[in-house]
């Protein structure tokens, strides 16, 4: 059953949560859907979405390719639920970390099309920051911020650094940071209690300094987007506050390279506006298994596949 408005909050996926297949059901089943995977493949000049639905699994994960396509499949289910309910306008729109550029569409700020270049763009330079300065990142479980803050310092030096890249929810966090680093990191949350402590699979250190080589290029691109005032409150990963000017918006995506993704702080605003329905769009649920961590009353939807708007619509 559709939520009211006013109470909604529309969330949109972030690195992670691609899937092989996604997005191919909803395009076989909806017209506007197909579109956009055909403009995204037109615009960017190969099939994207025979990636997205065929593979393989390496090409996709390739984060320059991961990024577009999560964004083209928030974009499909984004148009479909615009076209089946035309007047629904939800209160906030919020993205985890590429997934701002998703939100940005959503909010009015950024055309689809013009949103698929910037994040092609982020794609490219973030795997080329990883290239000059490899990294890694590692999942904590059950330690929370302020310890991990000051593990991490423990564990930072001269020219290695290592902090906190993703506060998901109580007790799953994030670090990124020098491979040395992140390992004393890694080795003093154990000692400290920490649940789970395991290197990701990823050869890039997002979200902390090691992105610096990417930034002029990246800020440059931000500055050419055609970004535009919000006509939907937007929440930034940076400030986890309500952007509402397009030089807000800016800054909020040139710093989200180096800092921290405050994703449970930005749900506690949501929540705290009012909002106690969340509705992610693309692929996958993982945004809604963070949202239950961080409020058990919240109500999360998901949205990606069409059997997902049949249970929508009853």
């Amino acid at each position: 059953m559709l939520p009211k408005p006013e109470q909604t909050g529309f969330l949109f996926p972030g690195q992670g949560s691609q899937a092989l297949g996604m997005g191919r059901e909803l395009a076989e089943a909806y017209p506007t859907a197909r579109r956009v995977f055909e403009q995204a493949d037109d615009y960017l000049g190969f099939s994207l979405s025979r990636l997205a639905w065929d593979g393989p699994q390496d090409g996709l994960d390739d984060t320059i390719n991961t990024q577009p396509a999560l964004l083209v499949h928030s974009v499909a289910v984004l148009q479909v639920f615009q076209e089946l309910y035309p007047d629904f306008r939800p209160a906030f729109v919020a993205g985890h970390s590429m997934g701002e550029l998703s939100a940005l569409v959503a909010s009015g700020s950024l055309p689809y099309l013009e949103a698929l270049q910037l994040v092609r763009k982020r794609g490219e330079l973030m795997k080329q920051a990883g290239i000059l300065s490899p990294g890694g990142m590692a999942a904590i479980l059950g330690l929370d911020i302020p310890a991990l803050d000051e593990l991490c310092a423990q564990a930072s030096g001269p020219g290695e650094i290592v902090q906190v890249a993703n506060d998901n929810c109580p007790g799953q966090v994030v670090i990124s940071g020098a491979s040395s680093a992140l390992i004393r990191a890694i080795e003093l949350a154990q000692r400290a209690g920490a649940r789970r402590a395991v290197q990701l699979a990823v050869s890039i250190a997002a979200h902390s300094p090691l992105m610096s080589s990417a930034q002029q290029e990246f800020n440059r691109a931000v500055q050419s987007a055609p970004i535009q005032d919000p006509q939907i409150a937007l929440i930034g990963n940076v400030t986890a506050q309500p952007l509402t000017a397009a030089a807000e918006i800016q800054a909020d995506l040139q710093a989200q390279l180096y800092s921290r993704v405050r994703w449970t702080e930005s749900i506690q605003r949501m929540l705290a506006g009012g909002i106690g329905t969340f509705i992610e769009m693309g692929s996958g649920s993982v945004l809604s298994g963070l949202l239950k961590r961080i409020d058990r009353q919240a109500v999360a939807l998901s949205l990606g596949t069409p059997a997902d708007f049949e249970k929508l619509a009853n």
